[in-house]
């Protein structure tokens, strides 16, 4: 066998590192072109972290510890919001760098040859430092790049389970292999936990298909340590209130998916070709006779469709992790199917189907620093304007700063009340028997919580404690107001904190009518009296009791 360049494929993932990692410093600062809500939310989770909270013990959300916990290391040791991101990618495709080299030179690189391996390794480097999620729109964003970190995890232990050893492995491979795959699922529960329920099946009956009993014992062994190390900080309740927090999103019909439905990822136009290639390689595998790769590979692509389905934009990043599978799987030439087929080629055209469909993402996800670079910073202003210490992420001014309201119009005394009907029932908010407008305001976060938070200021309700019955409740980080222990940086369901609360702020046209709506008609439930204190054009102040 070849010798392995372990050397030249470490400077090439170091040279991918400084090059995507450190071009967002040369710009000063991180400029977003969109999800200045999802921004939000990462904010207020990282700088309660880094305040000393801890997700789902002080505040409620389903994203995992290790998701947020290297922005925060960074916003802690006293760097802005914005460069603690930064930093935080770089420290991530740093930890993941040794993996990448062991996994790229012991499974992919004698499979698929140098060129496919190693664009694959510069490829899980593009994931953890990518300034877009993914998909081919090409507005900067860091929303969702917890997705990215898990599907970078997931590039490297997948491989060890479906892709054959070309030699036959010493002890310490087998163990080292199997410590990786368990601490790589333990991260995925860490990070964000659709993962590692998603691949969990295939990668245990892939190693099991395989009697690969050495590598699921060190597996279970480094799963252990991780979530043991875990516990020890953050104690044996986070667990508990990690779960809770899991049950009421996958409760909750506030959204109850992000995106499109599981079938439409599956078979619609935009997503079937790579449905079927991923099938055609399960099948093309089991006519080779690699059952055990081929189980692996059929009970994993229920996992990726499910992740991708669960993920805003719905973007199949499977697509690149199975073309290499499919490459590194390829029959000797000249086998055939019963159809007469050969296999060696029909894997490949598989594999190749798969890369074509997955290229636009990959590229979008490589260049992305580069467009960073480039972007025009003459408009832009601080996201979190009044928090000047992490005034290093912007964007563009008119995003948030411009406001716009939508407003059905077909509601009673409307010229198109008559069709009301056959527009479908909607769910209208209810506060103390009156209807509130059906109304959502969009875009304009800087402009609405400022706003806010001068008049509550303004109305002698500085330091307060003020639950917002809408989608974000970022008042915190606009004023002189409290945040509230227990509550959710993005709404979900249930009251998360409400009992920490001094108010409750009813948006008369808020960001997302179906979450105050929601908010609502769970404090009715739940027996509680609303008392207006205040009433403006933009909200009405409650004050919050329950019934004796």
């Amino acid at each position: 066998m070849r010798r392995f360049d372990w050397r030249g494929l470490t400077l090439l993932l170091l040279a991918v590192v400084l090059v995507m990692g450190g071009l967002p410093f040369l710009k000063g600062a991180f400029y977003i072109g969109k999800h200045e809500g999802d921004t939000l939310h990462l904010a207020e989770i990282v700088l309660r972290m880094a305040a000393g909270e801890w997700p789902h013990l002080d505040f409620m959300t389903p994203i995992g510890l290790f998701a947020t916990a290297p922005i925060a290391l960074f916003v802690k040791a006293g760097w802005g919001f914005g460069h603690a991101i930064f930093l935080a990618q770089l420290l991530v495709a740093l930890v993941l760098l040794p993996t990448t080299v062991w996994v790229v030179s012991r499974r992919i690189e004698p499979l698929t040859g140098r060129a496919a391996a190693w664009a694959y390794g510069a490829l899980v480097m593009a994931l953890c430092l990518a300034l877009v999620h993914g998909e081919s729109e090409i507005s900067i964003s860091i929303s969702m790049h917890y997705n990215r970190w898990a599907w970078a995890i997931a590039f490297l232990i997948v491989p060890l389970v479906v892709l054959d050893r070309v030699a036959e492995p010493t002890g310490w491979d087998r163990r080292l292999d199997g410590a990786l795959i368990g601490a790589g699922v333990a991260a995925l529960v860490m990070i964000k936990m659709t993962y590692a329920v998603a691949l969990f099946p295939g990668l245990l009956i892939g190693l099991i298909a395989r009697r690969w009993w050495v590598e699921v014992a060190f597996a279970v062994i480094a799963g252990l340590v991780v979530f043991g190390i875990v516990t020890l900080l953050a104690g044996p309740a986070f667990w508990l209130a990690y779960l809770r927090d899991l049950a009421i999103v996958s409760a909750s019909d506030v959204r109850p998916m992000p995106g499109k439905d599981f079938g439409t990822i599956a078979a619609a136009p935009a997503y079937l070709g790579g449905t079927i290639a991923l099938f055609a390689l399960v099948i093309f595998l089991r006519q080779a006779g690699r059952d055990a790769a081929g189980v692996a590979l059929l009970f994993l692509a229920p996992g990726f469709l499910y992740i991708t389905y669960q993920n805003y934009g719905n973007d199949p990043q499977w697509l690149a992790l199975t073309a290499v599978i499919g490459l590194g799987l390829r029959p000797a030439a000249g086998l055939v199917n019963g159809l007469g087929w050969d296999l060696r080629k029909g894997m490949g055209v598989a594999a190749l189907a798969l890369l074509c469909f997955g290229l636009p993402s990959a590229l979008n996800l490589a260049y992305s620093p580069l467009r960073h670079l480039a972007q025009a910073t003459a408009k832009t202003r601080p996201l979190l304007s009044r928090l000047p210490q992490h005034g290093d992420v912007l964007t563009e001014q008119g995003r948030i700063y411009k406001v716009s309201q939508t407003v059905a119009a077909d509601g009673p005394g409307t010229p198109f009340a008559l069709y009301l009907p056959l527009a479908g029932a909607r769910d209208v908010a209810v506060l103390n028997g009156e209807s509130l407008p059906e109304c959502e305001t969009g875009g304009g976060f800087a402009a609405w919580f400022e706003t806010l938070a001068r008049d509550l200021e303004g109305a002698g309700y500085a330091g307060k404690r003020i639950f917002i019955a809408d989608l974000f409740a970022q008042l915190w980080m606009y004023g002189p107001f409290e945040p509230i222990k227990g509550a959710a940086p993005w709404y979900y369901g249930d009251l998360p904190g409400i009992e920490n609360a001094d108010y409750i702020l009813v948006p008369e046209c808020p960001l997302y009518e179906k979450a105050r709506y929601g908010i609502l008609k769970s404090l009715k439930e739940g027996g509680y009296v609303l008392t207006e204190e205040r009433r403006t054009p933009l909200y009405r102040l409650m004050r919050l009791a329950t019934q004796s």
